[in-house]
């Protein structure tokens, strides 16, 4: 990838347009207790306290479709996305997923510019990257830097993870924002930063447009993304692990656990199996066993390959459909 002679202005002025602020309210924090009698009885029917955020997003369609994290928009009453042109619009959310923190954003406005969207798959390490959005709320901002990592998971942010790294500043508020490569093409959404202190570190996390192309696509057309889902409390098998069982493999995602009548327990799937395959595509990490049942079909029988102590065994297990994961699980990588 080449870095244009004059700098990152070009990229910078193409893509700029197209990424919002996203201001969000609600008239009072939503406490999931206040509709309990008891809970009213003893602390009565006050609120909580309004809350106000803001994030940015980028306009992906002329006719109004605007990408973001679900966390920017999550639980909010009143959602204004605000164009760098002046125009401010209130927005609409046409469909959020927890799983990857996305969410699509649907305003009425005309003559909208959009974002081209870039091939996330195709960057490498040591690529520059612009990333654009509202840190802070201060207003429109661009930083430089290169990607630092590909394929970063395990974090503990999302349930589904596969980040770019960068080293170009992203703060609080840059959330939804785009990172764009030297030709002003979409790249990533900024998505979260590694940081103690809550500013920009130089470790910085987005999403590869190749997963928000699809989750936007599902958003858009159904309201929400459907994924396959077995039943199962995964494990990377470690050496060592497979040194104590004697196992002999040194690959593979060890269960743990198996959801009573669930579809891989209905299958033959027990404690202590260590799954190598699935529907013909190798697994050697939770994240990819998690990446692999989440694309098939639900309903769709899928062959899982398993190494039960020395012996390897194919079974049949029927996919089921993901279910929403309540809040507090959905950043835990622990239910396949």
């Amino acid at each position: 990838q080449s870095v244009p002679t004059q700098g990152f202005r070009e990229a910078a002025q193409r893509a700029a347009p197209t990424v919002v602020s996203v201001v969000t309210s609600n008239s009072a924090a939503r406490n999931p207790r206040r509709n309990d009698p008891w809970f009213r009885y003893f602390f009565g029917d006050q609120e909580g306290q309004p809350q106000s955020g803001v994030g940015s997003g980028v306009i992906v369609s002329p006719e109004g479709y605007v990408l973001t994290n679900n966390h920017v928009v999550d639980r909010m009453d009143d959602i204004e996305v605000m164009l760098t042109d002046g125009r401010k619009a209130s927005a609409k959310v046409i469909g959020t997923d927890p799983d990857t923190d996305l969410a699509v954003l649907k305003v009425d406005l005309d003559r909208l510019p959009s974002i081209t969207f870039g091939d996330s798959d195709a960057i490498q390490v040591g690529d520059a990257v612009l990333a654009i959005g509202n840190p802070f709320g201060v207003g429109q901002t661009v930083t430089a830097g290169i990607v630092s990592a590909l394929g970063r998971n395990q974090l503990g942010i999302n349930t589904f993870e596969n980040f770019i790294q960068t080293d170009a500043a992203i703060n609080p508020g840059n959330s939804g924002g785009a990172l764009v490569d030297t030709n002003g093409n979409l790249v990533g959404i900024n998505s979260a930063i590694y940081s103690r202190s809550g500013g920009s570190l130089g470790i910085g996390f987005a999403i590869p447009v190749s997963t928000a192309r699809q989750v936007m696509d599902s958003l858009i057309k159904e309201g929400q993304v459907t994924r396959g889902w077995i039943g199962v409390e995964p494990r990377d098998l470690t050496p060592e692990m497979a040194e104590t069982f004697n196992l002999p493999i040194k690959d593979g995602v060890l269960i743990t656990g198996v959801l009573h009548n669930g579809p891989a327990a209905q299958g033959g799937l027990r404690p202590g199996d260590v799954v190598v395959m699935v529907g013909g595509a190798k697994v050697a990490n939770t994240a990819q066993l998690l990446a692999t049942v989440a694309a098939l079909k639900p309903g769709a029988p899928a062959v899982v390959k398993v190494q039960r102590g020395g012996e390897l065994l194919t079974l049949n297990v029927v996919v089921a459909k993901r279910p929403r994961m309540p809040v507090q699980q959905q950043r835990n990588q622990d239910d396949q």
